[in-house]
């Protein structure tokens, strides 16, 4: 089973039809399953009623969400480790290492410039 972590900056572009969405959308589909914190579902909403956009996305009905069920007070440290981050950007980083240890086992997608930089000192695929 192909798995990948999604980060919103790509759920929005989706969204949003923004030049690098198609090709996102293409990629995410050849997953059998996206999983996520379930921050991305409050970033998403957010973003599209401040821009008047329609609330429906489909592809987010394909997303599992990720539910710590402990602090990520070592993941935060190892992320921070790598880079400097905004705290939503971090606490996708964290999820994602909550699921994967090991980062190789688990791509992470995000159009984020400087999240996937982290991501990838991390050593999570693109």
């Amino acid at each position: 089973m192909r798995v990948a972590y999604v980060d919103t900056s790509v759920l929005l572009a989706i969204a949003f039809h923004e030049r690098e969405g198609d090709a996102a959308r293409r990629r995410l589909e050849s997953f059998d399953l996206l999983v996520a914190s379930n921050l991305l579902e409050a970033e998403l909403r957010a973003a599209l009623q401040r821009e008047g956009a329609p609330s429906d996305v489909p592809l987010l009905n394909r997303v599992s969400w990720v539910s710590p069920e402990r602090p990520l007070s070592s993941e935060i440290t190892v992320v921070l480790g790598a880079g400097r981050l905004r705290g939503a950007d971090l606490w996708h980083l964290a999820c994602a290492l909550y699921l994967a240890p090991s980062p190789r086992d688990l791509p992470f997608f995000t159009l984020d410039t400087r999240q996937g930089e982290v991501a990838g000192k991390l050593g999570f695929p693109a």
